[in-house]
């Protein structure tokens, strides 16, 4: 489809090394080896969402099949809306809030109520690429009021006639059938959105979105067959969510502090990416590549290199259980 990228996707990382460490074996697990009942519990499932149910039901629906108690989506889609709809397991529901702030992307078919030639309705739509502000919808979520949001892309893919099918990159909170009211409004003729599907959610892509019935037939296999090829297909390891982040990896006896909830300080830093803004969320890893938690930058990967003590980052959340590494290894 659109070659175009969200923001996050542009971005190189390199890979800092503060001080070159091992990984004990004894300790933690490399997240793509974690067992299929753990995955249950602690994982994330990219449902493409069909058309009819809520965002909500079709949580509930992901935790009635898996019999888990409970389970969380990112960025809801209105019932007629399909496509992306991450829904995060078990103890792992809170990684949501990190998946709500990152870019969407959608392919919108919009109805308009005139035809206009094409030539202005590419300069027209080409307006909208940038910073707008929306008033959210009467049927939203949140207040009514004007808010600021930017759009990063708008490639049209097909004219016909009264409809355009066209690729949207967003920041979250955009509302596509708002835009394609305001465009009407822009063009003099009026328009509405006819179709949606969301195509991206941060990291997660349609291509690699399943349904609710693979996920039904994936557990069948599982439990019945003693076959995980398609569990582990459907259900994605927790750190699939914060792929969009830039990354901090710790000491394996820095890892238990930050499972109480400790800040991240600087000796307790093994490796880092580059691209990390203060103030701006960091995942916070094992050097198995484990989610240990997600924090808030307090500093520049120029600065946690260069300095021996201070805050790198806040922790916010926490998701590895205490214990999982001591603090001491003998």
């Amino acid at each position: 489809m659109s070659v175009t990228k969200l923001p996050f996707e542009k971005i190189e990382r390199e890979l800092f090394v503060k001080k070159k460490a091992e990984t004990s074996p004894k300790f933690g697990i490399d997240p793509d080896k974690r067992p299929v009942d753990e995955l249950i519990n602690f994982g994330i499932v990219n449902i493409n969402k069909p058309k009819g149910p809520t965002s909500h039901q079709v949580s509930a629906y992901v935790q009635k099949i898996l019999k888990i108690k409970k389970s969380g989506h990112s960025g809801t889609l209105d019932p007629k809306v399909t496509g992306v709809l991450p829904v995060a397991l078990g103890r792992g529901t809170r990684i949501v809030q990190v998946l709500l702030n990152a870019g969407k992307e959608y392919v919108c078919l919009m109805h308009v109520h005139k035809e206009i030639p094409e030539g202005k309705m590419r300069s027209t739509i080409n307006e909208f690429v940038g910073k707008i502000k929306q008033k959210p919808p009467l049927r939203s979520s949140v207040k009514r009021q004007v808010r600021e949001r930017k759009i990063y892309y708008i490639d049209i893919l097909e004219i016909d006639g009264k409809d355009v099918l066209f690729i949207v990159g967003c920041q979250a909170g955009t509302y596509i059938r708002k835009l394609c009211h305001d465009i009407g409004e822009k063009l003099g003729v009026g328009a509405h959105m006819a179709e949606l599907i969301r195509t991206k959610a941060g990291p997660f892509k349609e291509e690699d979105s399943v349904t609710l019935q693979d996920l039904a037939d994936a557990l069948w296999y599982y439990r019945n067959e003693k076959n995980e090829k398609f569990i582990r297909k459907c259900i994605q390891p927790i750190e699939s969510a914060v792929t969009h982040l830039p990354k901090i990896f710790v000491f394996d006896t820095t890892v238990d502090t930050l499972c109480h909830g400790a800040d991240l300080k600087v000796p307790g830093i093994s490796l880092i990416e580059s691209e990390i803004q203060p103030d701006e969320n960091v995942a916070i890893m094992t050097l198995k590549g484990e989610l240990v938690a997600v924090g808030i930058a307090r500093m520049s990967p120029k600065d946690m290199l260069k300095k021996d003590k201070g805050v790198a980052a806040k922790t916010e959340k926490v998701f590895m259980l205490p214990g999982t590494y001591p603090r001491i290894q003998k």
